[in-house]
């Protein structure tokens, strides 16, 4: 809310406070002659305070000048009510009434409080707003933050996914050259869902199980045997949607870590069970006995995925990493409606 609208909201305010005490009154059209200056002065008053005071002290945290000016104005804007703007009124040329000694409150003190009584008023509101725009730019900044890191992790996905599928079909050429086309055909599926599925926000579940698939056939054709790869696909329902390529890592390491081909005493199983409220993931492989030698160029890994749980399924998932000297198993959760 710009100082323009904050300004229009308080004469709003006002006129509905003055309103309601001239209706308590009994709709004195004297009440509204006697009183229409206080209401000018204290509309002045409140828009020194929005416009001056308010931005260039109180904001500012100079709250000694703050509270110095505002004396000053609230004394100024009374001495104008009272001195320049005169009105009959209570306390003005009146004596106590009979029977009592002491006098009625002063026109200048009763000037005073209303001013006073505006302005502080003003202040509260003003600070309130304040602190409701600061916490409004505190969310749209940590959310622009979000969408900006999502985005560098879905960048490193693209160009990682097609490192692994490149060193595959070029591993297959080197040992079947046959299976080449084949592979090919695999991988135009997956660079399909990859450059085009994958720059919405969520895609349906089965497209992500199908590039699953498609990986395993493209990393299983380097071998004449079967590879020990296991899958299990029950979802109750074709309409469930997931983030794209946030499974993938999990398989990726499966693959890197399980020594699979070497086919004996290995093994990788994936189980994805998915109904209306929930994703459950589960994937095992094996460990060798001696630890891997990997390459420089490693995955982008786990900690990628855990960065997007964290972004795009806040408080709604429950990844838990299990690891033994002989397996190790990731279940991930997600919960579909927050």
């Amino acid at each position: 809310m710009n100082s323009h609208k904050r300004f229009i909201f308080h004469i709003v305010l006002w006129l509905i406070i003055w309103s309601t005490a001239w209706f308590f009154i009994g709709l004195d059209f004297g009440f509204l002659r006697d009183n229409g200056l206080s209401f000018i002065v204290q509309i002045l008053t409140v828009a020194a305070l929005i416009y001056y005071t308010s931005p260039f002290l109180l904001l500012k945290k100079k709250y000694v000048t703050f509270i110095l000016v505002s004396l000053v104005l609230v004394l100024v804007g009374t001495f104008m009510l009272t001195n320049i703007f005169p009105k009959p009124g209570p306390g003005i040329e009146m004596g106590p009434p009979i029977g009592m000694e002491r006098r009625p409150p002063s026109k200048f003190f009763i000037n005073l409080l209303l001013i006073t009584i505006a302005y502080i008023i003003a202040t509260f509101v003003e600070t309130f707003l304040f602190a409701q725009r600061k916490e409004e730019e505190i969310i749209i900044n940590k959310n622009e933050s979000l969408q900006t890191e999502l985005k560098l992790l879905k960048s490193q996905i693209n160009p990682h996914f097609l490192f692994n599928a490149l060193n595959n079909i070029y591993a297959l050429s080197a040992i079947d050259s046959g299976k080449t086309q084949q592979s090919i055909s695999y991988l135009s599926d997956m660079l399909r869902y990859v450059l085009y599925e994958c720059e919405q926000e969520i895609v349906p579940l089965h497209k992500e199980m199908d590039y699953i698939g498609n990986y395993i056939k493209l990393f299983s054709l380097k071998s004449s045997k079967a590879y020990p790869i296991t899958t299990s696909f029950v979802v109750g329902n074709e309409n469930i949607q997931i983030v794209p390529m946030l499974l993938i890592p999990f398989l990726e390491n499966a693959l890197k870590h399980s020594n699979i081909e070497k086919i004996t005493d290995t093994f990788i199983r994936l189980k994805i069970n998915a109904n209306n409220n929930s994703i459950d993931f589960e994937i095992e492989n094996s460990k060798p006995n001696t630890p891997l030698v990997t390459d420089a160029v490693g995955g982008i890994g786990i900690d990628n995925v855990k960065k997007r749980l964290a972004i795009l399924y806040p408080k709604r998932h429950q990844l838990v990493i299990d690891e033994t000297s002989k397996t190790f198993k990731v279940n991930l959760k997600l919960e579909l409606h927050g």
